[in-house]
């Protein structure tokens, strides 16, 4: 027998996913996986039997509850459903997926709508940050239609400025984990930074690639794939990690000089598959990265204070709005906002086999 679990299918940002309410999945943790496992599809590689896409950035679910925090209106739970793996991994946020959250939960009644634009504050529970989004609510509605586009999503709808209260160092400590702007990692020269998201940036050309290929000409360079996970490896425990052979973090961002008016080129690992763009708080990081002297950056780029920053990707570029100031020796970053939209898909119910929810 199957069961019904509501859930709304959403586009958010570049990735698409399953969002949920907590209150209408299992409590116990090893419960809830097994049903989101089932309801994606994984560990098929295809996901044949499930919702997922088949790939990374359309197999994500959000969680979301009313939160506790004074300083946030509801809670957001970032779930990564691994493809071709039993796992669920919540060793990361994501960004993408954020900017479908608080449209569900002005929907879902979590928060009351405005006339106008309704203010969400969200503690990602992953890292315990805050993000502040902006929803177009004409009389008191979720409206989806407007005039902003994203790169890496066709066509045009209503804004969604999310902006990061203080996300610097919540995944690994500080903004440069290792305390180092620069690391030399299997004779490679990297830079470890967290501005909301782990990732070890480091010199295409020091790897032998331009920084230019597309994501299917890297995923199919099998020694390129081994050298950059031998890499990330080794860069976990220097970020305060741990052991990530079996975690999705941290990214590893292949930069190279821009080619079409941006600040940088990326290319990104997330980890084992290549983003057919870049994750919003991957391209904080990045952009971060771009403002610190002595970084990997410096050189392919010239360094900046910050300001309105676009990072190119393989499917176009990402605007991130960045202020950072050095303090006391070290960098401090004072806000990192940027612009994403969502679009709802469909709502109703995922079926999954009973015997899933029960001990």
């Amino acid at each position: 027998m199957q069961i019904a679990i509501p859930t709304t299918v959403m586009r958010g940002g570049t990735s698409k996913g399953l969002y949920f309410l907590c209150d209408d999945l299992p409590r116990d943790l090893k419960q809830r996986d097994r049903v989101l496992l089932a309801a994606m599809g994984s560990p098929d590689a295809r996901q044949i039997n499930g919702m997922g896409g088949a790939h990374p950035l359309t197999s994500k679910v959000a969680i979301i509850s009313p939160s506790d925090d004074d300083a946030a209106d509801i809670d957001y739970l970032f779930l990564q459903v691994v493809v071709g793996k039993v796992q669920v991994s919540d060793s990361q946020n994501c960004g993408n997926i954020l900017a479908g959250v608080g449209p569900f939960a002005v929907e879902r009644g979590l928060v009351e709508a405005q006339d106008g634009v309704t203010t969400v504050r969200i503690r990602m529970l992953n890292s315990g940050g805050i993000a502040v989004a902006q929803i177009n609510t004409p009389s008191g509605q979720v409206t989806y239609a407007g005039d902003a586009s994203i790169d890496g999503v066709p066509g045009t709808a209503a804004p969604i400025m999310i902006d990061f209260a203080d996300v610097a160092g919540t995944n690994c400590g500080a903004l440069l984990p290792t305390g180092n702007v620069a690391d030399e990692v299997d004779g490679v020269e990297v830079t470890a930074i967290d501005n909301g998201m782990p990732v070890v940036m480091l010199r295409a050309r020091d790897l032998g690639k331009t920084g230019y290929e597309s994501p299917g000409e890297l995923e199919a360079d099998a020694e390129l794939k081994s050298r950059v996970e031998s890499i990330r490896l080794q860069a976990g425990p220097m970020m305060n990690l741990g052991d990530v052979a079996d975690k999705t973090v941290p990214k590893i961002s292949l930069i190279a000089p821009a080619q079409y008016g941006g600040i940088i080129s990326t290319r990104t690992f997330i980890p084992h598959r290549v983003h057919q763009a870049i994750g919003v708080l991957g391209a904080a990081s990045v952009a971060a990265g771009c403002c610190i002297p002595g970084s990997v950056a410096d050189g392919v780029t010239t360094i900046v204070d910050g300001g309105r920053l676009e990072v190119e990707h393989p499917s176009g570029r990402f605007t991130v709005d960045i202020d950072i100031a050095q303090e006391r020796g070290g960098f401090h970053v004072t806000r990192s906002a940027l612009l994403r939209t969502a679009r709802k898909l469909m709502d109703g119910n995922v079926y999954v086999s009973e015997e899933l929810t029960t001990c």
